[in-house]
């Protein structure tokens, strides 16, 4: 019995590592990250990304540094909308649909939450972007 708890003390005390993607060189913001872009250590880092399918295909919102730990907030969806980009910015309520042009006040991908000014009010508002490059407000 003496056996088994210090066994069990000894290997719940170590460390557990866990596959952690890093980059394999420097990659610039804005750039889309692909295979030969990143690699998986034997390190745990809390916020890191785990799989290289999740960030194969995203855009970097920051500098990556070769050998250093992929944090969930340095990736995200590529960018569709860049600033002072036209777009149109569409608010629906039931079956009322409103459609305006609007300039981009930010650069945002798929779902991204970014500041529109309405051309015509020159009032800014934020709204999510669509697939379509639409920017969504909500009532």
């Amino acid at each position: 019995m003496i056996r088994f708890a210090t066994i069990f003390a000894v290997c719940t005390a170590l460390p557990a590592l866990a596959d952690t993607v890093v980059a394999t060189g420097t990659i610039r913001a804005k750039a889309i990250l692909g295979p030969e872009d990143i690699m998986v250590k034997d390190i745990d880092v809390d916020g890191a990304f785990r799989s290289p399918l999740d960030v194969i295909g995203l855009e970097a919102r920051v500098v990556l540094y070769p050998g250093r730990p992929i944090k969930l907030g340095d990736l995200g969806a590529p960018a569709i909308v860049t600033r002072n980009q036209m777009v149109t910015l569409v608010y629906t309520s039931g079956a009322l649909m409103i459609a305006t042009d609007a300039r981009a006040l930010e650069r945002g991908g798929v779902g991204d939450w970014v500041r529109v000014m309405n051309q015509s009010s020159r009032t800014t508002v934020s709204g999510q972007i669509q697939k379509d490059g639409t920017v969504h407000v909500k009532p």
